[in-house]
């Protein structure tokens, strides 16, 4: 029982402590998306800048290179402080040296990639100064890790507090000033500047030159190498709807689902939160022997949480994004349930593949989510120039579901994870209310508020004896400190 008590809160610690401390630096921006909105004149601004994020979000995973994860991976491959400051050291220099190369192509290419990504030549010197960003963003990531790798959770907290702060206080009087390209960008560039500098004196005792080891490199790649293709698939999911659309029927629409996409985001702070506690607890009990019934626990009950968190969503959107933006960005409320519903299927799908990640074979992740992209990208052709915006977010959350079903059917085959009868009714569940509502178009509080409920009911009914037990293992590790 105490090593049950003893994973539980490990689990619930990382979740609280770094999950939650990766969502104030989210949620900030998310509290001040309708005041930017109402700063800029019109919709085709929030999307400029919108589409900046996503030139920004690509080429910095390429210029990361899957290296963040193969560094965690490898740090506690062994308990030697020489060894770990190796890996830290190693998976640095290499990062500069790509963040170097990503963004001088950026320089080089500014012209045709303006024109890809803001179906327009003239956005050159924005490109160049989303280069920037990659630069600094890049290095950023690696340079931050030693914090949660050694649970410095005082450290971690502050500096996702200070960034998004950082930011806004340059980015609205720029805004006030008439910058409405550059404000945004510019404002994210100096406060990620600023939070490097902070996490280099942080961490300085974690990295150095002289411990660049070139032995491990080869580890690290082989790591590293496969997830890269992943990480540009996350951005296919992500953020190519946005270049799709802006091709296809608009800058300002780009504008308008990017604000749907961001209150969809609610539920990625909820991702963020897992996947910030989940990682450091995964890799901690990788060698358990009921590693793969753990897991699957965690998959269902989470699933479960998802399907209830959408719903709730399905309620309040339509209500929330009246009551927060002006009438031009109100369409964008179609866009919600899906895109909500999306972060959270790739919450599940990255719990069942860090168990690929955990037997170092991350190649079907490249597979099942690669199928899924190419199914979202055909299915953004088809459905944006008849459906417009909700056409790509249906889109986005198709190809989730797609990978999702097929990453499950592989980890069972593989007996990595358990697929129970309570999973399989709560979604089927799910699936025919989530139907019923879109049939009333997401916005008759009297459909979606009974289903929401009976959703919750039969819920309870499924999971009462996981609530019981979870509840006895928190209140037993409580008894346990205090004896």
């Amino acid at each position: 029982m105490n090593l049950r008590v003893n994973r539980f809160k490990l689990l619930l610690k990382n979740f609280l402590v770094y999950g939650f401390g990766g969502i104030i630096s989210k949620l900030i921006p998310l509290i001040m998306v309708p005041i930017i909105t109402r700063l800029m004149p019109n919709s085709f601004y929030y999307g400029i800048s919108d589409l900046s994020n996503t030139i920004i979000s690509l080429f910095s995973a390429i210029a990361v290179m899957g290296m963040y994860d193969a560094m965690y991976r490898l740090f506690f491959e062994k308990d030697d402080a020489d060894y770990k400051k190796e890996v830290c050291s190693t998976t640095f220099v290499f990062t500069i040296i790509a963040s170097i190369v990503v963004a001088l192509i950026m320089v080089a290419l500014n012209q045709p990639i303006s024109q890809l990504f803001y179906n327009d030549v003239q956005y050159g010197n924005l490109v160049m100064l989303c280069a920037m960003s990659v630069l600094i963003g890049a290095t950023n990531s690696i340079i931050c890790a030693p914090t949660r790798m050694q649970n410095k959770w005082v450290t971690y907290l502050v500096a996702n507090t200070l960034s998004p702060l950082i930011s806004y206080s340059i980015s609205i009087p720029l805004l006030l000033n008439g910058f409405y390209l550059i404000a945004l960008p510019l404002s994210s560039l100096i406060s990620a500047t600023v939070i490097e500098v902070y996490f280099v004196i942080a961490n300085r005792k974690r990295f150095s030159f002289r411990k660049f080891n070139k032995t491990l490199l080869p580890d690290l790649l082989k790591i590293a190498l496969p997830l890269l293709p992943n990480f540009i698939i996350y951005w296919i999911f992500n953020s190519s709807d946005r270049v799709m659309i802006s091709n296809l029927i608009g800058v300002d629409q780009s504008g308008i689902y990017a604000v749907g996409a961001k209150f969809g985001q609610i539920s990625q702070l909820i991702y963020l939160a897992f996947a910030g506690g989940y990682q450091y607890f995964a890799f901690s009990i990788m060698k358990d022997k009921d590693n793969t019934e753990v897991v699957s626990k965690v998959f269902s009950v989470l699933a479960a949480i998802s399907f209830a968190c959408t719903l709730f969503m399905i309620c309040i959107s339509d209500f929330l994004i009246r009551l927060l933006f002006e009438e031009e960005y109100w369409s964008s409320y179609i866009t919600i349930p899906y895109l909500f519903l999306s972060p959270l299927l790739l919450m599940l799908f990255q719990i069942g593949t860090n168990q690929f990640l955990v037997i170092k074979k991350t190649w079907p992740n490249l597979i099942i989510l690669g199928l899924g992209a190419i199914i979202n990208i055909i299915l953004n052709f088809v459905l944006i120039p008849v459906l417009g915006i909700e056409g790509a977010s249906i889109a986005t959350l198709i190809g989730y579901m797609v990978s999702i079903i097929l990453c499950v059917i592989v980890l069972w085959k593989l007996k990595l994870i358990i697929i129970d009868k309570k999973t399989i009714i709560s979604f089927t569940l799910f699936a025919a209310i989530f139907a019923i509502t879109r049939i009333f178009a997401f916005n008759l509080w009297y459909v979606n508020v009974p289903l929401f409920l009976l959703y919750l009911l039969i819920e309870f009914l499924l999971y009462r004896k996981e609530i019981v037990k979870v509840l006895s293992i928190f209140k037993k590790g409580e008894k346990t400190e205090h004896e």
